[in-house]
C-alpha cells in the first residue's frame, strides 16, 4: 500500500516532466511539395530552425553520387545515406561550424564550387548532398527525421 501511495503522490510530478502540448505541436511539420519544381530549393521552419528542401536535378544527383568515394570528404557519407528519395534532399539549414545560415537557397546566391551551399561567415562549403567539402565546418548538414506522405507532402519531425 505504501508503494501505491507513493506512486500516486509522485505521478503529478513525474507527469509534469513530459513536454507541454504546445511543444509537441511544434515537434513535426507537414510541407506540401506539389508546387516545388525540379531544381528549386525552398526553406521551411522546424523547431525554430530553417530546413532546406531541394528538389535536385538529375545532374545534381549524379554529381553527388560521383563524389561518394571522394577521399576529400571531411565527414564521409554517401548520397544514398542522406536521402529517402533521390530527387529530394532535406537538411537542417544551419552551418555545423557556428550555427550560421548558409547561402544557396536563392539561385542567384553563391553556392560554392560544389553547387550546394556556402556559409559566408567562415567559408564552409557544402555539396548537393549537404556534405561539408571545405572547412571549418566539422560535419555535414544535419538530416532531420522525415517521411513522405501519400498526399505529396513531407512530414519533418
Amino acid at each position: 500500500m505504501a508503494a501505491v501511495g507513493t506512486a500516486v503522490a509522485l505521478w503529478p510530478f513525474i507527469d509534469s516532466m513530459n513536454p507541454a502540448a504546445d511543444v509537441l505541436a511544434l515537434s513535426s511539420v507537414d510541407i506540401d511539395l506539389s508546387s516545388v519544381e525540379v531544381g528549386q530549393r525552398i526553406t521551411a521552419m522546424w523547431r525554430s530552425r530553417p530546413v532546406f528542401i531541394a528538389r535536385r536535378t538529375q545532374e545534381e544527383i549524379a554529381r553527388a553520387r560521383a563524389d561518394d568515394g571522394d577521399p576529400g570528404l571531411i565527414d564521409p557519407a554517401t548520397d544514398a545515406s542522406r536521402v529517402i528519395q533521390d530527387e529530394w534532399l532535406i537538411v537542417v539549414g544551419v552551418c555545423t561550424h557556428l550555427g550560421c545560415i548558409p547561402l544557396g537557397q536563392d539561385p542567384a546566391a553563391p553556392r560554392g564550387e560544389w553547387d550546394g551551399w556556402f556559409c559566408p561567415c567562415h567559408g564552409s562549403v557544402y555539396d548537393t548532398a549537404g556534405r561539408v567539402r571545405r572547412r571549418p565546418a566539422p560535419r555535414n548538414l544535419d538530416v532531420p527525421p522525415y517521411e513522405f506522405l501519400d498526399n505529396g507532402a513531407v512530414r519533418i519531425g
